[in-house]
C-alpha cells in the first residue's frame, strides 16, 4: 500500500506518520519528494526508525519496485508541493493500493486538500493566515552552532524578530558534539527539542545533515541567514569544545 499524506504546515503530517511508523508490524518506507536540499523530516525518521527504508530524492523509481512487497510506503508532501505536480508520479503506482490523507486543522474546510484525500485525519489546530505563506529553507550542513546563540536566535526568529512565522524546524548540531531537532509551530505555546539517536560528532565538523526550514509571511530572510550565521562556531572555537567534552567523557569512564 501507498498512503501519501499532504496538508497544511504544522497540522501534523510527520507527527502521524510517526505513530504509523511506530505500531507497523511490517516493512516500512518514506518518502518525501521535494525534500531537497534540506531533507529535515527524513533525516529524523532515519535516526528514530532505523528499520525503515527512507527513499531520497531520485530514487522515487524504486516505488514501483515494491509492488511485490507486502510492505506499507509512507509519501509525504510538503505544503509547497502542487498536488497536480505528484499525481503523474502517484499514476505511475496505479497497480499498489493508494491511499491519500490529509492532515488538516479541524477549523479549516472545504480546500484543496480536502478535495484530494480519501480520508481527512483532524491536525493541529492552526490559525490561517492572510496572504501566501513563503518557505525559506538553507542547509547549514558542516556548521556546529554555540547554544547560547542558537537559544537566542531561535527565541528571535519564533517570537517575529524576522516575520510574522508559523512554522519552523531544524536540525543543528551543537559544540558538545550531539544533533537535536528544534521544533515550532504557531499558537503551541512551546517549541520542541529533541536529541537525535545519532553519535556524538567530536572530530572536526560533522559530516553529516543540518539545516532548517521557515514557513512564515513577509520574512526577513537575510536577517535570519545573517542571524544564524553568527550562531556558528570557527574552527579553532569547534575544537576546543570538542577536546573539553572527550577530556570529560575520558574521565567519565576512567570514575567507572
Amino acid at each position: 500500500m501507498i498512503i501519501a499524506v499532504a496538508g497544511l504546515p504544522g497540522a501534523g503530517k510527520t507527527t502521524w506518520i510517526r505513530q504509523q511508523l511506530a505500531i507497523a508490524n511490517q516493512p516500512v518506507q518514506y518518502f518525501s519528494p521535494g525534500s531537497d536540499p534540506v531533507p529535515i523530516d527524513m533525516t529524523c525518521i532515519a535516526a528514530e526508525f532505523p528499520d525503515v527504508k527512507v527513499l531520497k530524492e531520485g530514487e522515487e523509481h524504486q516505488l514501483s519496485d515494491l509492488a511485490g512487497l507486502e510492505s506499507i510506503t509512507y509519501i509525504e508532501l510538503g505544503f509547497h508541493v502542487d498536488l497536480a505536480s505528484v499525481e503523474p508520479v502517484l499514476s505511475v503506482l496505479d497497480d499498489l493500493s493508494i491511499h491519500r490523507v490529509a492532515l488538516m486543522p479541524p477549523n479549516i474546510q472545504n480546500t484543496g486538500w480536502h478535495a484530494w484525500a480519501d480520508e481527512v485525519v483532524p491536525g493541529v489546530t492552526v490559525e490561517p493566515t492572510e496572504g501566501k505563506p513563503e518557505l525559506w529553507r538553507a542547509p547549514i550542513s558542516g556548521q556546529v552552532l554555540d547554544p547560547a546563540s542558537l537559544n537566542v536566535f531561535w527565541y528571535e526568529l519564533t517570537q517575529g524578530a524576522y516575520g510574522n512565522v508559523n512554522r519552523v524546524k531544524g536540525i543543528f548540531d551543537l559544540a558538545d558534539g550531539r544533533a537535536f531537532y528544534f521544533d515550532f509551530v504557531a499558537g503551541i505555546p512551546d517549541s520542541t527539542y529533541t536529541e537525535l539517536t545519532v553519535p556524538r560528532w567530536l572530530e572536526g565538523r560533522p559530516q553529516r545533515f543540518s539545516g532548517i526550514e521557515v514557513v512564515g509571511i513577509e520574512l526577513d530572510k537575510k536577517a535570519i541567514s545573517q542571524t544564524l550565521k553568527d550562531c556558528c562556531l570557527a574552527d579553532a572555537a569547534i575544537h576546543h569544545y570538542q577536546q573539553q567534552i572527550q577530556e570529560s567523557l575520558e574521565e567519565d569512564l576512567e570514575e567507572v
